[in-house]
């Protein structure tokens, strides 16, 4: 016998993007108006660990955040309890991530724009360790390698020129269409 198979109401919902596109902001009027738990990955690694992210970076090292990220992760989308759950922007680069995350949870990713993005730089740079001392060139870089990673996905959504709210309307109906095609057929 094969994993069971959750019909898409059952499933956890877990939004991946690049940092500072908005999935904890999403996240939490999402799970809202879903009447689920939000559960934002960073912040239950803040909460374990008792230590900023940008000082778990400092003090232990990337490669140390990531198996405590893995760890985290993995356990939350196995939780059968039904949440909407935001990953962290490179947390979707780990392989085992992304498998526990497409094998039993519906995976919206959040695209925004580089040109969007951009915009936003000003306001995210300081809390975000991974864009410590690289150049607009380098940062576009990764910009451009994770976007091709977040395209292993459930659905996509735009977010240029969306408040918070609208994205989370789009996410709602969206998904009720879907519960609703993908309705289990009595045997």
């Amino acid at each position: 016998m094969g994993p069971k198979v959750y019909p898409l109401r059952e499933r956890n919902i877990v939004l991946i993007g690049f940092m500072g596109v908005g999935k904890t902001s999403v996240g939490s009027l999402l799970a809202k108006n879903l009447f689920r738990d939000f559960i934002d990955i960073d912040q239950e690694i803040e909460k374990k660990y008792s230590m900023k992210v940008p000082d778990i970076f400092k003090e232990l090292g990337e490669k140390k955040f990531r198996e405590m990220e893995r760890e985290m992760t993995i356990s939350w989308c196995r939780d059968t309890r039904l949440k909407v759950i935001s990953l962290g922007g490179g947390a979707y680069a780990q392989p085992d991530i992304r498998k526990v995350c497409l094998e039993s949870n519906i995976v919206i990713s959040l695209d925004l724009t580089w040109d969007s993005w951009k915009d936003r730089l000003d306001l995210i740079i300081d809390s975000r360790p991974v864009l410590q001392n690289k150049s607009l060139e380098e940062i576009e870089a990764l910009y451009k390698e994770r976007e091709q990673m977040y395209k292993l996905n459930s659905f996509e959504v735009e977010t240029d020129e969306k408040d918070v709210e609208e994205v989370v309307d789009y996410i709602v109906s969206s998904l009720k269409l879907g519960w609703e095609l993908y309705q289990p057929q009595p045997e």
